[in-house]
């Protein structure tokens, strides 16, 4: 099966549609972890054809929601484990899309003096609300797990990758795939699943001129 995530950025169209549903690079998933999803993604008009989909409740300054789980099979609705976040069943499995704080990002659903502290808040709080076994957890995490991060802090990375390792015990398939921008950054974007599943690939998917984030898809 493939699980992809993207931040839509709040744009909208039907290329962005286009993108989620074809089938000739790979790009169509079983299931799509979106952040900053445009409420005009999921009207009659712009619903993505043969996907179930889930919205967060809170919505964030521009008024696109947080995050959103699309699947092709039937979902079954979880409460937003975080504000910033959104979970949902498929299959027996839970599927979450969150958004970890960025760098000077301040405010709600934000609880903390720094960045490394919000961060650690967040998750804190995602761990309390999802299940420990059975998750596929990805979405936009705002921070590279390797080398330089430029969105993220060390706190919070260290945070993250304590939690995904001792407590989640999942595998994070996106953290070695490149950042659009280049220049040795990698992705923010992030897939994770558990270590007992087999990741067959790992993939970044252009999105230029769509969003201001690359789409990532893993095929386990």
């Amino acid at each position: 099966m493939r699980i992809g995530t993207w931040n839509l950025n709040l744009q909208w169209g039907n290329k962005h549609r286009d993108l989620l549903q074809r089938k000739q690079c790979g790009e169509q998933c079983d299931v799509w972890l979106l952040t900053e999803v445009n409420p005009k993604a999921v009207s009659p008009q712009g619903m993505i054809a043969g996907y179930h989909c889930h919205l967060s409740s809170g919505v964030m300054a521009r008024n696109q929601h947080w995050a959103a789980v699309l699947s092709l099979q039937a979902l079954t609705p979880l409460p937003d484990p975080h504000p910033a976040s959104v979970a949902a069943i498929v299959d027996g499995i839970t599927y979450c899309s969150t958004i970890l704080p960025w760098r000077g990002g301040s405010g709600p659903p934000w609880v903390g003096a720094s960045q490394g502290a919000r961060t650690a808040a967040t998750i804190q709080s995602l761990l309390k609300n999802l299940p420990k076994s059975d998750l596929v957890w990805g979405g936009d995490w705002n921070h590279s797990l390797f080398c330089s991060d430029w969105a993220g802090s060390k706190d919070g990375r260290d945070f993250l990758l304590a939690a995904l390792k001792k407590k989640l015990k999942l595998q994070v398939p996106t953290a070695g795939l490149p950042h659009r921008l280049g220049g040795g950054q990698y992705s923010i974007d992030h897939v994770a699943v558990p270590w007992a599943w087999e990741v067959r690939c790992a993939c970044r998917i252009s999105a230029t001129g769509l969003s201001d984030h690359d789409a990532y898809v893993i095929e386990v």
